[in-house]
């Protein structure tokens, strides 16, 4: 792609989410797009955002888990920004009209209390960690899951170019020193409806939580970025997305790491 396509995939997709319209895939609109493609239009999406008022708070990581790298056919994770206006209060109903297809995810999410860049060791990420607690993601699409026409479904390439479908995010009340427990052992059963939909444990990130913030971290440093101290980075979901049309109700109970709740009006 040239760098005036990323520039015009970038505006597309900022006007989708302002819009609350999806656009087409950008996969199919621009046969050649890569993985660096996908990054420097994310990147230039967030500056639009940027420049629009919001702020930059942290990260996410996505694609975490052995069952969501297969079912798109890679090996790594991806990446997203969290924005300021992307935070909601535990408990909170979301505006009906505030995204287009949400869904959400349960993942354990850090809150660092000093700056993190370059290659990182599980040590390295345990000291530069204020806390850690329980969290809900809010993904939605800005751009179709299959093209209408052609019934072509979405790559992970338009899924990093739309922010890694990053939308909310929602922290859980009670806050955890990373060394005092093990992360692979905290799990979630997520509720929707007062029905159990998804249950897993910490080990589905990349075998330890931790671990995946440490990837982020070397990723970043490619790209001159870093993850700041007070910066919220949630560490990959350990359940797959579930689906919250109007009216869903999650709950998310983490047992005695805690527990998230939403609703979705």
């Amino acid at each position: 792609m040239t760098p005036e396509e990323h520039v015009e995939a970038a505006k597309a997709l900022f006007e989708a989410d302002e819009n609350r319209k999806q656009i087409g895939l950008l996969s199919l609109k621009y046969p050649k797009i890569n993985m660096a493609d996908s990054y420097a239009i994310q990147s230039l999406l967030i500056k639009n955002k940027v420049l629009a008022g919001r702020s930059v708070i942290g990260w996410k990581i996505g694609l975490t888990s052995k069952a969501m790298q297969n079912a798109l056919n890679i090996d790594i994770p991806d990446s997203g920004v969290l924005l300021s206006d992307m935070v909601f209060e535990n408990g909170s109903t979301i505006p009906a009209d505030r995204f287009i297809q949400p869904r959400i995810e349960a993942e354990i999410a850090f809150v660092m209390k000093s700056d993190l860049s370059g290659k990182a060791s599980r040590s390295d990420v345990l000291s530069a960690t204020e806390y850690v607690c329980p969290s809900i993601e809010i993904l939605d699409t800005r751009i179709f899951r299959s093209d209408p026409k052609t019934g072509q479904t979405r790559i992970v390439l338009d899924t990093i170019s739309d922010n890694a479908s990053n939308a909310g995010v929602v922290l859980g009340n009670e806050k955890h020193d990373p060394k005092d427990i093990d992360l692979r052992w905290v799990g979630a059963i997520v509720s929707k409806d007062d029905e159990v939909e998804e249950t897993g444990l910490g080990a589905g990130v990349l075998n330890d939580p931790v671990m995946g913030i440490s990837w982020l971290s070397e990723r970043l440093a490619k790209y001159d970025e870093k993850i700041r101290k007070g910066d919220v980075v949630l560490s990959g979901s350990f359940i797959r997305p579930i689906e919250c049309p109007t009216g869903t109700n999650i709950l998310a109970d983490f047992s005695d790491f805690g527990s998230v709740n939403l609703n979705f009006g």
